[in-house]
């Protein structure tokens, strides 16, 4: 099955070319540039490096999220189009359950897996998952241990504590990176990964997903696990002018 996946839940982002089990190419986006500036031609100039025709694809894949609003509206909307134009199946994955796959490689059953995706309010978008013996990437690979949430590291660590304490952890994503020092406080020797590239894996899920009759049609549900900026600033302003209107009220 041939598989056109893309990741724009980090600034960067990345687009893979997947051949069943098989990542044909993969490359991170260019971050000076925004999603909307590079899509859909980061995805098209890939195929087109490869030999490949749009009309060739037999399935799209996507993250999910959670990550940037807009770098997932963009991204979302720009395989839907695709999977509309060509009548073609889409899928999303989690970007979240992506990652921790990718961590997942070289670990035991048994061994956790710890997803922190920088959510660039002091906070982590997070996910804990167990290894298991199943193939990796499908579905059962990884047993969700701590669902998708949104938190302080120093919280997280917290809550996590019971289920994380004197186990082999492995943290992967941007979010670890940029909290090392709030994991180094409770596990000093804790492994930490860089953020990987994630669309080869998108797609590999994507793959796994579709042979058990998942996806079909051109919609994604995004997740989003927060909401947007814009709308708690509204709802901000909105509670200032009443406050100010109650003030001059009783003037």
């Amino acid at each position: 099955m041939l598989v056109l996946a893309l990741d724009t839940t980090v600034r960067e982002g990345s687009v893979a070319l997947v051949d069943g089990d098989r990542i044909v190419a993969e490359r991170r986006g260019d971050p000076s540039r925004t999603h909307a500036e590079r899509l859909p031609g980061e995805c098209l100039t890939l195929l087109a490096a490869h030999g490949v025709r749009l009309a060739s694809v037999e399935l799209f894949a996507v993250a999910a999220g959670p990550g940037s609003f807009t770098g997932l509206r963009v991204g979302i909307a720009a395989m839907q189009g695709f999977a509309a134009v060509t009548g073609r199946p889409i899928i999303g994955v989690p970007a979240l359950e992506a990652l921790g796959h990718l961590g997942s490689a070289g670990r035991p059953p048994g061994a956790l897996v710890a997803v922190w995706m920088d959510a660039h309010r002091h906070d982590v978008f997070a996910a804990l998952y167990k290894v298991t013996s199943a193939a990796a990437f499908e579905p059962e690979h990884l047993a969700e241990v701590e669902g998708p949430r949104v938190g302080e590291p120093p919280a997280l660590v917290n809550a996590w504590r019971p289920a994380i304490d004197g186990r082999d952890v492995v943290w992967i994503g941007d979010g670890a990176a940029a909290f090392a020092g709030a994991i180094a406080r409770f596990q000093p020797t804790a492994p930490i990964l860089p953020h990987p590239i994630a669309a080869g894996a998108i797609g590999r899920l994507a793959i796994a997903r579709a042979r058990r009759g998942e996806g079909g049609g051109a919609a994604v549900q995004p997740v989003y696990l927060r909401r947007p900026d814009a709308e708690i600033d509204r709802e901000r302003r909105a509670a200032a002018a009443a406050d100010v209107r109650d003030v001059k009220g009783r003037t």
